[in-house]
């Protein structure tokens, strides 16, 4: 039965709250990538290489920036690291790989920043945990010294906090300050605040020092899904600053993928956060760039930007006993994700195409009619043919023993054909 028009409420689209932050340039040669402001999410990744090894890490950066990585993050925690960072540099520019470069520092970054110009020149980024740039008296000056290798080359700083190396000694005096409250808060409260400030105060003074308040990204990471939620809430509403999103420690598999997918998606629904990272830990034989590929799911399939067509294919039940729609829909995946990098200049939008592998009659004709191109293949008991739709049209039937390769073939002439004139007409 049908409701009175009058009587359905208007559905409204759910789109995140804009939050006004600062726009931060990451800048190498004429690639610039903004982080802020109205600029869209950015993806970044760490490789897992030693850095020293120039070759091998200059292979990983490639391999990141291909699948999708918009900066990508190196650690440089020794002289010998350092050193290596302009080759890696060179070989890349010798592939014609324009990704950024972020130096990732701890506990001596204030020496290799200062001992090896050439090493703070060639990164577009630095990286700086400020529960780990030293102790007592020394932990301003050694702040403040990679905070001026920034200001010299004039680089864009990500403040990253994170709670498991937390600064200990700010951590303490909230602790002590929390007990003598009359209600003192919980331990997590305290840890939050520490998190925060920690993050803030070090912003503030780097801006003291002269850095430019829109060269500065803030991080705030933790390894607990409410966690992460509740502190950048608070860090959202106490600053203007880029924010830099990620689950540390996610872990591997299914566990950090949907960790980080309902922490991260929570987030960047709400308006919060400007990049992110999904910091997956490779399961053996995993290829490092699959967490470049879980961050752009998620910001796909929030609606948030477009990266890949994206293929709808049913679960499959007791009317799909033949597994050919299973392998059918992971052809097309595979072949669409494969050719994007080709495809970015020579196709325009096709990032934004749908299609559809369904198994059986029950759903499969809607979401065909759904999508830009689509198929319905036979179920258990069902007719052998496999109708295609294609912009909302049933345009043939297929038959046969060929059904897969010959869909597989439409799909490709559809995306000449529609996609393909659109880079003939400029």
């Amino acid at each position: 039965m049908n409701a009175p028009e009058d009587e359905v409420d208007r559905i409204e689209a759910a789109t995140p709250a804009p939050r006004r932050s600062r726009q931060a340039l990451v800048r190498w040669g004429q690639r610039v990538v903004t982080v802020g402001g109205d600029a869209p999410v950015r993806v970044q990744s760490m490789t897992n290489t030693d850095t020293v090894d120039a070759i091998g890490t200059a292979i990983q950066v490639k391999e990141l920036a291909m699948a999708g990585s918009e900066m990508v993050r190196i650690t440089v925690n020794t002289p010998e690291a350092a050193e290596a960072v302009p080759h890696i540099r060179e070989q890349l520019d010798r592939m014609g790989i324009d990704v950024p470069l972020v130096g990732d520092f701890h506990y001596n970054g204030h020496r290799l920043l200062t001992e090896f110009p050439a090493m703070a020149q060639a990164l577009s980024k630095y990286r700086i945990n400020p529960g780990n740039v030293g102790k007592g008296d020394k932990k301003d000056r050694q702040f403040a010294m990679m905070v001026e290798a920034a200001v010299k080359h004039d680089k864009v700083v990500r403040i990253g906090v994170n709670w498991g190396s937390l600064d200990q000694e700010l951590l303490a005096e909230l602790m002590d300050r929390n007990g003598r409250r009359a209600q003192p808060w919980d331990a997590k409260q305290v840890m939050y605040q520490a998190l925060v400030q920690s993050a803030l105060t070090s912003a503030e003074y780097a801006r003291e020092l002269g850095l430019n308040p829109d060269n500065i990204i803030i991080s705030c990471k933790v390894s607990g899904v409410q966690d992460l939620i509740s502190v950048y809430r608070a860090l959202a509403r106490r600053c203007d600053y880029a924010l830099h999103l990620g689950l540390t420690e996610a872990g591997m598999g299914t566990k950090g993928t949907v960790a980080s997918a309902t922490s991260l998606g929570v987030l960047l629904q709400e308006g919060i956060g400007d990049t992110i990272r999904v910091s997956l830990t490779p399961q053996p034989g995993e290829a490092r760039t699959q967490e470049v590929v879980v961050a752009m799911e998620i910001l796909q399939s929030l609606g948030l930007r477009s990266f890949n067509p994206s293929v709808t294919a049913c679960p499959g039940c007791g009317r799909t006993t033949s597994t050919t729609f299973q392998e059918l829909a992971k052809q097309i995946d595979d072949f669409l994700r494969a050719q994007m990098p080709v495809w970015k200049a020579r196709y325009p939008g096709v990032e934004n195409m749908k299609v559809a592998v369904m198994g059986c009659i029950v759903n499969g004709p809607g979401e065909s009619k759904h999508a830009d191109i689509g198929i319905s293949l036979p179920g258990t008991g069902e007719a052998p043919a496999a109708p295609v739709f294609i912009d909302g049209q049933k345009a043939m039937t297929l038959r046969g023993e060929g059904i897969a390769a010959e869909f597989h073939r439409i799909v490709e002439d559809y995306i000449e054909k529609r996609f393909g004139s659109a880079t003939a007409a400029h």
